[in-house]
Order: structure tokens, then C-alpha cells, then sequence
């Protein structure tokens, strides 16, 4: 079995370069913005303290439940763009991208505005201490800034994305980073003549590198000679928002419900002590710096199956999905030996508070377990978007989290004090069962059939 596999993947080669090449840049971006989530993790740990770093996690889990859920028209414009990017018709291309950044931006704005005057609300829905709280409500009120920039530059990075340019989002990513990185060190323990300002600090940093990112995008689709120069644009063209709308919907559902599971899920992880809390932090870190590589994968993936649809090779397209997947499950057998490996050496990178340590610890196996699964499901999404098979990612997320993930989690964290570990049983469980079903929709083909 194992040498048919290998005599298989040595005969793809073309496929698997070709998929690598347009995966490495986005890798590398998202490797990025792991990077500089795990920078955040360990300079907050370690500068500031377990109280903050949970304040930060609690936080950035509504922003990024936000952004994720009301920025899902991207979803739908990666399949139109790459799709009109295969039959060469620029003009559509253009149309989209430029709708798609106006929907991104009205967004943006209203969103932005409702949650900062409901935040008191919205965050007392954690079971948290009062410094907690407190500390929540400083970062937000500082990390609330750079929202609707950090929606826009969401949407420009999918428009390049869809045409077929991932170098460029990963370079404006990792200039981002830098800056965000090092206005965490300055201003986080106030060094030279800045005031030391802590978790503040530690926000406005971040809102900085979002401004500066949205500015970069506009400089390279707006300004700088291209073959997919925009215009700025403030009405709505419904012949170009109805399909974006008819294929993003499912995502922007999917999102809903995927980012809900997660805000009851920390719902759930602030009923726990803080050591508990702050550590579940550090392995949501660890886990998602290892399956970075597989979202990367996953995007190519996408951009990759929508351009060999448009060039009407269905093929070509299947054997894309099947390739990235292959290669997104290895992957994830690799991070796996690393996880078994040196658990301890990992989770002392972020904290040396023993009681951290000592519960993470527990919890590494899991995480270790869960990666095959975790990567093939990340790819094997992003082939079927790619598609516009929106609706049945959508509906198979959804009975995911809902039926397996979020249930058997509460069960065994609430009612049999499992502790954190308790998450990654659920996950793997749910992925255990649900790799089977998104793997028995694309063989079926049935997205070849939907209209974008």
C-alpha cells in the first residue's frame, strides 16, 4: 500500500511542484501571522503574566470570530476571481475584486462601531476574574482601531490570491509582523523614551501593523501599474454581488457557526482556573503554527481547482484535491512525531509558570494525535471551495462542532472534569469521522456541476 502511494505521488510530480510552488508563498504568510501569534503568546507571557495572556486570548477569539464570520464574502471572491482569472476575462476579475472590497469595507465599519459600544455585554459572557476583565477591555478598546484595516487587507489578500499571486500578501504579511513584533518589545516594557505601557501596548502595536498592511495593499492595487489595478468604488453592482452573495453565504454560515463553537468553547475554558485558561492559549498557539503549512496548501489549492475549472479540465482539478490533501495529511503525520517528540521543550518556549506547563503537558499527545486528521480536513475544505462547493463545506463544518466537537467537549470538561485535554479528545473524534465524509463528497464530483 505504502508503495503504491509513493510510486503514485512520484508520478504526479508536475502536479506536486506546481502545487508547492503557489503553496510556499502562502505557507510562508501564514507561517507569518503564526509567528506572530506566538510572539504575542510569549512576550505577554513572559513580560506581563498569565492574567494578560488570557485577557489578549479572550479578546482577539471576538475579534477574530468577527472578522472571520462578516469578512466570508472573500470565500466567494477567490472562486470568481481565479475561475475568470482560468478564462482570461480580466474586466469580471476586476468587477469582483472591487465589489468585493466595498461589501468588505461597509462591513468593516458597521461591525466595528456595534461591538465597541456592546463590549462591556459581549465580554462579560466569560466566567473571568476581575483583572482579566479589566485587562480585556484595555486591549480591545485599543485592538478595535485596526478592525475594519485588518478587513480590508483580508479582502485584498484574497483578491491577489484568486489572480494567482500569493508572493505579495506574504511579503506585506511579514513587514506587518516585523513591525508588530517590535513595537510589542518597545512599547509592551517602554523601552528608551516610550512609556511603558503594557498589555496597551502590546494592542496598539498590533492596530500599527494593521494599518500599515492596508496601506501597502492600497498602494499595490490602487496605485502601482498592474494587470489587475482597481478603482476605488462605493456602489453596489448587484449583477457581481448576487453570485458573490449566492457563494459566499454558505461560508459566512459556516464561519458563524465555526467561530460560535469557539466562543462557547471559551465560554466553557473560562470556567477552569487561569493556569488552565493561559494554557489552553499556548496550545492553540502550537497547534495553529502547525497547521499553517495546510491552510497555505489549502489556498493554492483553492486558487488552483477554481483555474482548472474555468479551463474546463475537471481532471485536473480533482487531481489537484486529491495531490494537496496527500500532501496536507503527510504533513501532519510529520508535526505529529515533532509534537511526541518534545512536548516539554515546545511548551517552555512560551512559559516557564510550572502550573502552565504541567497542564499543557497533558494535552500534547492529543494535539500530536489530531494532526493528520486536522491537515487533511484543512485542505480537502480548501479544494472544495476552490470549486464553489461552499454550501457542503458549510454543512459539514457546521454538523462538526455542533453535533460532535462542541457537546462531547462540554460533557467531558463540565460534567467530568477532563480539563483542556478534554478538547482534543472531541476534536479528534469529530475529524475521525467527518475526513471520511468530505472525502466521499469530492469523489462524487457533484462540485464540478456548480455554476460560479
Amino acid at each position: 500500500m505504502l508503495e503504491k502511494f509513493i510510486k503514485l505521488m512520484k508520478s504526479k510530480k508536475i502536479l506536486i511542484l506546481s502545487i508547492i510552488t503557489m503553496s510556499m508563498p502562502a505557507i510562508l504568510e501564514m507561517a507569518l501571522n503564526t509567528m506572530l501569534g506566538v510572539a504575542d503568546t510569549i512576550m505577554i507571557s513572559k513580560f506581563i503574566g498569565k492574567e494578560a495572556l488570557s485577557a489578549v486570548g479572550f479578546a482577539n477569539q471576538i475579534v477574530f470570530a468577527l472578522i472571520f464570520i462578516f469578512s466570508s464574502f472573500n470565500t466567494g471572491a477567490v472562486a470568481m476571481i481565479s475561475r475568470a482569472f482560468g478564462e482570461k476575462n480580466f474586466d469580471k476579475l476586476k468587477q469582483v475584486a472591487e465589489q468585493n472590497v466595498v461589501l468588505n469595507l461597509i462591513i468593516g465599519i458597521t461591525i466595528s462601531i456595534a461591538v465597541y459600544i456592546f463590549r462591556n455585554s459581549i465580554f462579560g459572557i466569560y466566567s473571568i476574574s476581575e483583572e482579566v476583565f479589566r485587562n480585556t477591555i484595555t486591549y480591545f478598546n485599543i485592538i478595535i482601531i485596526g478592525m475594519v484595516p485588518m478587513f480590508l487587507s483580508f479582502s485584498y489578500a484574497a483578491i491577489l490570491r484568486g489572480s494567482g499571486d500569493t508572493k505579495t500578501p506574504m511579503k506585506i504579511t511579514a513587514i506587518a509582523n516585523g513591525v508588530n513584533i517590535i513595537g510589542n518589545y518597545l512599547l509592551i516594557k517602554g523601552i528608551g523614551p516610550l512609556p511603558e505601557m503594557g498589555i496597551a501596548g502590546a494592542a496598539l502595536s498590533t492596530s500599527i501593523s494593521r494599518i500599515i498592511a492596508v496601506l501597502l495593499y492600497i498602494y499595490i492595487l490602487y496605485i502601482k501599474d498592474s494587470s489587475i489595478k482597481l478603482k476605488f468604488e462605493l456602489f453596489i453592482n448587484k449583477k457581481i454581488v448576487k453570485p458573490l452573495w449566492r457563494i459566499s453565504m454558505p461560508g459566512a454560515f459556516e464561519q458563524a457557526l465555526m467561530q460560535g463553537s469557539f466562543v462557547v468553547l471559551g465560554v466553557i475554558i473560562s470556567q477552569l482556573d487561569t493556569s488552565s485558561e493561559a494554557a489552553f492559549r499556548i496550545l492553540i498557539q502550537v497547534e495553529s503554527l502547525s497547521f499553517m503549512p495546510a491552510v497555505g496548501i489549502s489556498i493554492a489549492t483553492a486558487t488552483l481547482v477554481g483555474k482548472a475549472l474555468g479551463e474546463k479540465d475537471v481532471h485536473k482539478a480533482s487531481e489537484t484535491g486529491y495531490i494537496s490533501s496527500a500532501l496536507g495529511v503527510i504533513w501532519g503525520i510529520l508535526m505529529a512525531i515533532v509534537f511526541i517528540a518534545i512536548p516539554g521543550g515546545i511548551l517552555k518556549a512560551f512559559s516557564s509558570d510550572t502550573s502552565v506547563l504541567a497542564i499543557g503537558a497533558t494535552a500534547m499527545l492529543f494535539l500530536a494525535l489530531n494532526q493528520p486528521g486536522l491537515n487533511f480536513m484543512i485542505v480537502m475544505s480548501g479544494a472544495l471551495r476552490g470549486a464553489g462547493d461552499t454550501t457542503a463545506v458549510m454543512l459539514y463544518t457546521s454538523l462538526r462542532l455542533w453535533v460532535i466537537f462542541v457537546p462531547i467537549s462540554s460533557l467531558l470538561i463540565l460534567v467530568l472534569n477532563m480539563g483542556i485535554a478534554a478538547v482534543w479528545y472531541a476534536e479528534i473524534l469529530s475529524f475521525v469521522i467527518f475526513s471520511v465524509v468530505i472525502f466521499l463528497r469530492f469523489r462524487s464530483k457533484k462540485w464540478a456541476d456548480v455554476k460560479v
